[in-house]
C-alpha cells in the first residue's frame, strides 16, 4: 500500500485498540472515529477474522499494515498499521526468538513487531487464564518467555514500545475490585509479580507513571452494569524503554463512545 499521507517528525501517535472482533467493532463506527484521530502507529488485538474477513474500512488508505491471524477461526489475532513503511516486519514471537518454542502461541495471532530504525513497535495479546486451568498454566509459560525475549532485544540496543492487552491488571489501583479478584487470573498474585519483573528489567508503564494516582480503567465486562458503574479493569498499555517513556506528551483512554469491551488507549511521544 503507498503512503499517501505524510510522516509527523515532531510527534508520534501510537493507539492500541482491542476490538474484540474487527467486524463488529467496525459495525460499531471505530474507523470513523479512527479516520480523525491523526495516528501515526495503530496496534489492533483480537481480530477475530481471517485476512478475507477484513472489512473494507479496514483497509484503512495511507497506511502500511500488518497481521497475524489465528489458525482457529473467529478467535485472536493482531494487526499493525503504521504511515511509515516499516524497515522489518516481524510476524509471530518464533520469528525473532526461534530457539523458543512460541508454536502453540504463533498459532493463535499473538504477536507482529515492526522495525523503524532503532525503534520497535509492538502489538501484542497477552493469553488470558480464565477459562481453565490449563489456560493459566499457558499463561504463565507465555510470560516466562516473553520477559527474556523483552529483555534480550532491549539490551541489543533497540527502543521498544510494547503495546496491547496483557490481560494483567498490575496494582489494586488498576482494578476496581481488587479485593475480589485476587485469586482470579487477571490479577493473580504471580501475575502481578511477574509484571512486576517487567518493570524492575528496566521497561515503564507510561501511564502509571504519568498518571501514579488515576483510577482509569480499558476494559469492563459485559455482564452486569460493569460499564455504567465503571467497575473496570486496565490491562490495555503501552509499556516501553525508559528513553521513549521519557518522551511521553499526552496519555488518554476514549471512553465517549464503544465499540468494543475495552476502550482504545493513546499515547503521544515527542
Amino acid at each position: 500500500m503507498r503512503l499517501t499521507r505524510p510522516v509527523h517528525n515532531s510527534a508520534m501517535k501510537i493507539i492500541t485498540a482491542n476490538l474484540n472482533g474487527i467486524r463488529a467493532a467496525t459495525r460499531k463506527g471505530f474507523w470513523d472515529w479512527f479516520a480523525d484521530q491523526n495516528a501515526d502507529i495503530l496496534c489492533l488485538q483480537e481480530l477475530k477474522a481471517h485476512e478475507h474477513q477484513i472489512p473494507l474500512e479496514a483497509q484503512c488508505d495511507g497506511y502500511y499494515r500488518q497481521f497475524h491471524f489465528a489458525e482457529k477461526p473467529g478467535y485472536s489475532g493482531v494487526a499493525l498499521y503504521s504511515r511509515k513503511e516499516p524497515d522489518a516486519v516481524h510476524i509471530g514471537l518464533g520469528s525473532i526468538d526461534p530457539d523458543t518454542d512460541w508454536l502453540r502461541f504463533d498459532a493463535e495471532g499473538r504477536f507482529v513487531m515492526a522495525d523503524f530504525g532503532k525503534l520497535s513497535v509492538i502489538s501484542a495479546y497477552f493469553p488470558s487464564g480464565s477459562s481453565s486451568p490449563e489456560r493459566q498454566a499457558g499463561k504463565m509459560i507465555f510470560l516466562e518467555q516473553f520477559l527474556p525475549l523483552a529483555t534480550r532485544l532491549k539490551d541489543a540496543g533497540r527502543e521498544l514500545i510494547v503495546c496491547g492487552d496483557m490481560n494483567i491488571a498490575h496494582q489494586r489501583i488498576d482494578l476496581k475490585n481488587w479485593r475480589g479478584n485476587q485469586k482470579n487470573s487477571g490479577f493473580l498474585p504471580e501475575e502481578r509479580a511477574w509484571f512486576e519483573q517487567w518493570l524492575q528489567s528496566g521497561f515503564i508503564d507510561v501511564f502509571r507513571q504519568r498518571y501514579p494516582d488515576k483510577e482509569q480503567y480499558s476494559w469492563w465486562s459485559n455482564r452486569g452494569q460493569a460499564r455504567a458503574n465503571n467497575v473496570g479493569w486496565r490491562i490495555d498499555y503501552h509499556v516501553c524503554t525508559p528513553e521513549i517513556a521519557a518522551n511521553i506528551k499526552e496519555l488518554s483512554v476514549f471512553t465517549d463512545e464503544w465499540y468494543s469491551d475495552h476502550a482504545p488507549v493513546t499515547a503521544v511521544f515527542i
